[in-house]
C-alpha cells in the first residue's frame, strides 16, 4: 500500500504543556524545565497513551547530579516533546508501562551505573566498562565484563533444543551471539548478546565536535556513513543557525538514496541467502557494489567518506559526471529489477516469507517500531513525511507500507522502496 498523506506543513502547536521542538531545532537547555521524576513518568506515560513515540532516552551528568532526557515524537503534527528530569543511583523503571524505554534503561544502567528497579529484562546491553560509581548487575569494580557472559532465559520440554550461533558469523555480519530455543522448526525464544565490537564512540565525542569527530561518526557504522553524518551536521547547523545551500542539500538526499539502495539491495540479498535461494543472493552482492560504486564517483569513498560536511557538501555533482551517473544507472536499475522479480516471483522463496516471523499492528506500536520493520507492520511512519528537514521539506508525501506484518512484507518495503529511490535518482 501506499499513502498519501497531506504533508505536516503547519507546526507550530500550542505549547501549553511545555516547550515542543521541530527537527533540525534547538532549544536552550535552561528553557527546559526540570522536572520531579513523577511527573517526568506522568507526561512521558500520556504522551505515549495520546500516540507518541519515544524517540530516544539518554542520560547526561548535571551540577547536581545524572539527568535523564526523554524525546518524544507527535509523527502527525511533525513536533518533538522534550522532558528532563534528574534521577539518583536508582529510579522506578517505566518498561513495563512502556516498552519503548526496554533498551533505553538497560543503556542507562551499563553507561551510569543506575539502576532501574523493576525492569524486567534487566540485563547488560554493550557491555561497558563497570561505572566508577558502582555496577548495577554487581559485577567487581574495573572488571571489564565479558560480551555472553550472563544468564540466558531457556524453553524447557520434551524435543525443545537450542542452538547457539557465533559471535563469529559468515559473510559481513557484525559479531554477535545467538541463541534460539526452538521445538521443531518453531522458535520459541531467541536472544541476543552484542558488544564484541564496542567501540566506545559516544565517551569519544564527549567534550567536542574534535577534529577526529566526523571521522568517528563516518565509521560508527560503516553502511550509514551518509546518515550519521547528515544527522551529525543538522546538529551543527541548528546549533550554529546556519543552512546548506540548496545544491548541497540536493546532493546530500543523492548521497542518502545511494546509500538506501545499497542497504536495500544488501539486505534483499542476504533474505535470499539465509533461504537458499543463491540466483538472487549472487546478483545482489554485485549489485550492492554498483551502487557503492555510485558513491564512490560523487566523492571517491565508496561507503560516501568525507562528502557530506557541516555547512554543505566536499564534492560538487557537476553535470558530466551526473549525465555519466544517469547512463550507468540505466543498466543497473535492469540488473535490478530482474534479480527483484526472480526472487519475488519464485514459490518455494514466497514459501520461506509469507506468514514467517509476523509482528502485528499492536505490537509494533507498542514497542515503538520504525523503518521497514514498522512500515512492514502497517505504520505509517516516515521520517522524511513527519520530521522533513534541508531538501525533503514538502518535497515527499509518499510513504509505501504493507500491513502484513511478516518476512514477506518486510521485503516487500524494501522492493518497492528501491523502486521509489530509482526514481528519485533518476530526477
Amino acid at each position: 500500500m501506499n499513502a498519501r498523506p497531506q504533508a505536516v506543513k503547519e507546526r507550530r502547536v500550542a505549547a501549553g504543556d511545555g516547550p515542543l521542538l521541530v527537527n533540525g531545532g534547538t532549544i536552550r537547555l535552561a528553557d527546559l524545565p526540570l522536572l520531579p521524576y513523577d511527573e517526568y513518568a506522568d507526561r512521558l506515560l500520556a504522551e505515549v497513551a495520546a500516540g507518541g513515540r519515544v524517540a530516544t532516552a539518554f542520560a547526561a551528568p548535571g551540577e547536581q547530579g545524572l539527568e535523564l532526557f526523554a524525546l518524544l515524537a507527535r509523527d502527525w503534527q511533525g513536533v518533538l516533546v522534550p522532558l528532563r528530569t534528574r534521577i539518583g543511583d536508582s529510579f522506578p523503571s517505566l518498561t513495563v508501562a512502556c516498552p519503548q524505554l526496554h533498551l533505553f534503561e538497560r543503556e542507562l544502567a551499563e553507561q551510569y551505573g543506575v539502576r532501574p528497579e523493576g525492569h524486567p529484562w534487566f540485563k547488560p546491553v554493550r557491555f561497558h566498562l563497570p561505572w566508577q560509581g558502582g555496577d548495577p548487575w554487581g559485577r567487581p569494580a574495573g572488571q571489564h565484563p565479558v560480551p555472553g557472559v550472563m544468564d540466558y532465559y531457556q524453553v524447557t520440554g520434551d524435543e525443545v533444543h537450542e542452538v547457539a550461533v557465533g559471535p563469529v558469523h559468515a559473510g559481513v555480519i557484525e559479531p554477535g551471539h545467538f541463541r534460539f530455543q526452538c521445538h521443531g522448526e518453531n522458535v520459541m525464544h531467541l536472544e541476543i548478546s552484542l558488544g564484541y565490537q564496542h567501540r566506545g564512540i559516544e565517551r569519544l565525542l564527549a567534550g567536542g565536535p574534535h577534529p577526529a569527530t566526523p571521522f568517528q561518526l563516518e565509521a560508527a557504522a560503516g553502511d550509514t556513513t551518509i546518515g550519521h553524518m547528515s544527522a551529525y551536521t543538522q546538529l551543527l547547523e541548528g546549533l550554529s543557525g546556519a543552512q546548506a545551500p540548496p545544491r548541497a542539500q540536493a546532493i546530500r538526499a543523492i548521497a542518502l538514496e545511494l546509500e538506501r539502495l545499497a542497504n536495500h539491495v544488501g539486505d534483499i540479498g542476504a533474505l535470499a541467502g539465509d533461504v537458499g535461494f543463491l540466483p538472487t543472493a549472487s546478483f545482489c552482492g554485485r549489485l550492492r557494489g554498483d551502487y557503492l560504486n555510485f558513491t564512490a564517483a560523487l566523492c571517491g569513498s565508496r561507503f560516501g567518506r568525507t562528502l557530506v560536511r557541516p555547512g554543505g557538501v566536499a564534492f560538487d555533482l557537476e553535470s558530466v559526471l551526473a549525465d555519466s551517473l544517469l547512463q550507468k544507472l540505466e543498466p543497473v536499475m535492469r540488473d535490478t529489477r530482474g534479480a527483484l522479480e526472480l526472487f519475488f516471483d519464485t514459490p518455494s522463496v514466497l514459501a520461506r516469507l509469507e506468514g514467517v516471523g509476523k509482528v502485528t499492528t499492536a505490537d509494533a506500536e507498542l514497542l515503538g517500531l520504525v523503518g521497514p520493520a514498522g512500515r512492514g507492520c502497517g505504520l505509517v511512519r516516515e521520517v522524511r513525511l513527519h520530521h522533513p528537514a534541508d531538501w525533503w521539506c514538502e518535497r515527499f508525501d509518499n510513504v509505501i507500507f504493507e500491513e502484513t506484518g511478516d518476512v514477506f512484507a518486510r521485503a516487500n518495503v524494501r522492493r518497492r522502496e528501491i523502486a521509489d529511490s530509482l526514481d528519485f535518482l533518476r530526477r
